[in-house]
């Protein structure tokens, strides 16, 4: 195979279309700031005043998927990374960007250790119908 042909079929695929690398829709970026907060089971909102993200010309079309995605029901970032077929790493870079333009917001969980005890609960339904 000549290095013009193995070069061409390497960045085009007559199925999929043009191949674009995921570094270049975080523009280099393999991180941000508050990645800490997006584990896969972070849940992902977007805030009322996201209503047109397709107006923003700052965004990506991705951001502005990530955002419709959010708009009706709520998303992991699991999810996310599922429904547009990207990996996790640039989803996780692309909501960042979308909480820090206030168009989205993530909650968090509350993890297994700090739920309350269902034993606690019961005994406080029993003590209250003891009453």
């Amino acid at each position: 195979m000549s290095a013009e042909v193995r070069g061409s079929s390497h960045w085009f695929d007559d199925e999929a279309g043009p191949v674009v690398r995921p570094y270049a829709m975080t523009r280099g970026r393999t991180s941000h700031a508050g990645q800490h907060r997006l584990d896969l089971i972070a849940v992902v909102v977007a805030e009322p005043r996201a209503d047109d993200p397709e107006a923003n010309q700052a965004l990506s079309p991705e951001h502005v998927d990530i955002v419709e995605l959010c708009r009706d029901t709520p998303q992991s970032v699991a999810e996310l990374a599922t429904g547009l077929d990207l990996p996790v790493g640039v989803v996780r870079v692309l909501v960042g960007d979308l909480v820090d333009d206030e168009l989205v917001h993530v909650s968090r969980p509350v993890p297994p250790a700090e739920l309350v005890d269902e034993s606690i609960l019961r005994d406080v339904i029993n003590g209250l119908r003891a009453l």
